[in-house]
């Protein structure tokens, strides 16, 4: 079975295509086929002018048209569209989704905050981890910043906040949000044992990587405030120079680990796992449970 998600969040539009492998007894099996992003940034627009502007509407526009003709090459027949943050926000985010619809036939939903912390969990990464334990989902975008929190096997609650990497380095967050994320973490997270946490999004990914720890190791608090303190005294010139990074991912790594080194240490988390999984992989997962839920 051959399975799609396109994702547009606010820095970045995925289109994820997964092979589906069942077997008899066995859970089935999640293969990446293939992953295409586009830095398509409608962040930058949105949370200072409250809109995207009209040439960015039509890169939109051209990347779901591309998107659909590899939908229509890898022949896949199931497939979801979702956006996030970024056109949440957008006064014409409707008007465009309308436009994507009209000239591309595929229709893409805004989702909230709440559905898109839900998407994350699909994955069920903690279901392969310690049972016993607690655990917190951070995924961090672009616009918000989405928490999935569970212990001994249960959920306990899932939350959205609108604070992300855009809107940091575009100085739309204010104290007041940071203190009302501080003070739900730490009052929904007290008094529950051993809290790790799992980490999502591209630049986590990406810190993970630059570590080279093994797949499966996680990454110490103090390690992602040794990456944090090394970005921060670094231009965005020298970012990308010295660690290769792309220049979409070079300013937002900073404000990425600034929000997962807050989120950890509100929590008492001292490590975090980093399982390469995303909102992507999450709408692929609630699609195969669609696709198989016996009265559909």
């Amino acid at each position: 079975m051959r399975l799609a998600a396109i994702d547009i969040g606010s820095n970045a539009a995925r289109l994820l295509i997964t092979d589906v492998l069942e077997t008899p007894g066995q859970s089935p099996e999640f293969i990446k086929v293939a992953l295409v992003r586009v830095p398509l940034r409608l962040g930058f627009d949105v949370f200072e002018r409250g809109e995207i502007p009209p040439a960015k509407a039509e890169k939109v526009i051209k990347t779901i048209k591309a998107y659909k003709l590899l939908l229509d090459v890898y022949e896949v027949k199931h497939y979801r569209a979702c956006a996030t943050s970024a056109m949440r926000d957008a006064i014409n985010g409707m008007e465009i989704m309308k436009k994507v619809k009209d000239e591309t036939g595929i229709s893409i939903e805004i989702i909230t905050g709440q559905e898109e912390a839900s998407l994350i969990y699909e994955n069920h990464v903690a279901e392969e981890l310690k049972a016993d334990e607690s655990w917190l989902y951070v995924d961090v975008g672009g616009g918000s910043t989405e928490l999935t929190f569970f212990s001994d096997g249960k959920l306990i609650f899932k939350e959205s906040f609108n604070i992300g990497t855009i809107r940091l380095l575009k100085n739309q967050v204010p104290e007041s949000t940071w203190d009302t994320m501080k003070e739900f973490i730490r009052d929904r997270t007290r008094g529950y044992h051993h809290v790790s946490a799992i980490g999502s999004g591209g630049n986590i990914n990406k810190v993970f990587s630059l570590s080279k720890r093994k797949e499966g190791k996680a990454l110490s608090l103090d390690v992602l405030r040794d990456y944090y303190k090394e970005f921060n005294n670094l231009s965005l010139q020298q970012r990308i120079s010295l660690y290769k990074l792309r220049e979409d991912r070079a300013d937002v790594i900073v404000p990425a680990l600034l929000i997962y080194i807050n989120v950890m240490r509100w929590a008492d988390a001292q490590e975090i796992f980093v399982p390469k999984i995303g909102l992507a992989d999450g709408l692929v997962h609630s699609i195969y449970d669609k696709v198989k839920a016996p009265n559909l």
